[in-house]
């Protein structure tokens, strides 16, 4: 008993696509640098937005400062404008012959502040 010449053909195709398929797959496997590789990426990529979305927010605070910054020079400015007004005006009544009203008792954080005030 002879194989013909069909079922040689059919073992041979057999055998090839058994061997194709081993190597589809063992070059489709990938190998555990290409994984630590791709692992490095996704940490640093990662790592990379939340760096940005930190420097945002650091410089979304910064701004908040700077207008906080300004707005208390801006206040002290106002202060220091009062004061000089109610000075004159105690100054004026005086002057006049007169005596000024009585100031409110005012509290300790807000005389230390004038204390330090430029007036």
């Amino acid at each position: 008993m002879t194989p013909d010449g069909n079922t040689i053909a059919s073992i041979l195709g057999t055998i090839a696509t058994g061997g194709l398929a081993a190597w589809a797959a063992r070059s489709a496997k990938r190998t555990k640098r290409q994984e630590n590789r791709d692992d490095f990426l996704a940490v640093t990529t990662q790592q990379g937005k939340a760096i940005e979305r930190l420097e945002a927010r650091v410089q979304r605070q910064e701004n908040e400062a700077e207008k906080q910054r300004e707005r208390i020079g801006e206040q002290d400015e106002a202060i220091g404008w009062l004061l000089h007004r109610v000075r004159s005006l105690v100054s004026h009544i005086k002057k006049a012959g007169m005596e000024p009203p009585a100031a409110e008792p005012m509290t300790e954080a807000a005389a230390r502040y004038l204390r330090n005030v430029d007036a």
